[in-house]
């Protein structure tokens, strides 16, 4: 697990700035804020081993973090990727259960732990919480809908297509902008393709005008365009 820090101005900013903290009472975000935590990890570090005990609520502050599963002889399949803005974690917290996954930092990043008795103080108190828990729950079950249907039936240019777009789902994150510092390896790595399929599939969606690559990562010209790709 990553080390966990004390509170940080650009945490406190971060949490103040999340949709479900903005609904919350005074009394209720100050304790929140009491109690969040900073977690800093290197690139390639799991952040969530698989079987570890829910301890923390988790948002990225920054980075790009990827949901996997590894079977018994080492095979990894990604089920999918939290960038800057995303809450996960909650799902687990709820069923009061073991982590049934990992989650890998792509790069060096930050994320913040509000730990699971603030979690469940707030599910006591907060009708508003609730109502975004509910929210980021179905929100959550029709991305990933989506993510077994691009998986089961689209080829990989529309994998990688659909895997961009899902990045601008405003019920799941922020709006990221039209810029996405993302090595092309770690767009293979969220669609669970080969990095010469990956970097094949954004050559061709940079040819018809979705997206503009450049050496430091991508531009976003076609939101829709991405969704609606294949």
């Amino acid at each position: 697990m990553p080390s966990l820090r004390l509170q940080t101005l650009p945490l406190r900013d971060f949490v103040e700035q999340s949709v479900w903290a903005r609904s919350l009472t005074p009394s209720e975000l100050a304790l929140v804020l009491e109690h969040c935590v900073e977690l800093r990890c290197e690139s390639r570090e799991t952040v969530v081993a698989l079987g570890a005990p829910a301890e923390h609520w988790l948002g990225v502050i920054d980075g790009v973090f990827k949901m996997q599963v590894t079977d018994g002889h080492g095979r990894v399949s990604t089920l999918t990727g939290v960038a800057h803005g995303g809450w996960f974690g909650e799902g687990t917290l709820l069923r009061h259960e073991p982590f049934r996954y990992e989650v890998v930092a792509l790069r060096a990043g930050r994320l913040a732990g509000l730990p699971r008795s603030v979690f469940e103080a707030l599910r006591a108190r907060s009708l508003p919480f609730n109502h975004y828990l509910q929210h980021l729950l179905n929100a959550r079950l029709g991305h990933f809908i989506g993510l077994l249907h691009s998986d089961r039936l689209l080829e990989a240019d529309a994998r990688v297509a659909r895997c961009l777009a899902s990045l601008y789902n405003p019920d799941l994150y922020p709006d990221p902008g039209p810029r996405l510092n993302f090595a092309q390896a770690e767009v293979a790595l969220l669609a669970g393709i080969s990095r010469q399929r990956a970097n094949a599939a954004l050559q061709r969606l940079d040819e018809a005008g979705l997206i503009r690559l450049d050496s430091r990562g991508l531009t976003v010209l076609d939101r829709e365009g991405l969704r609606h790709w294949g």
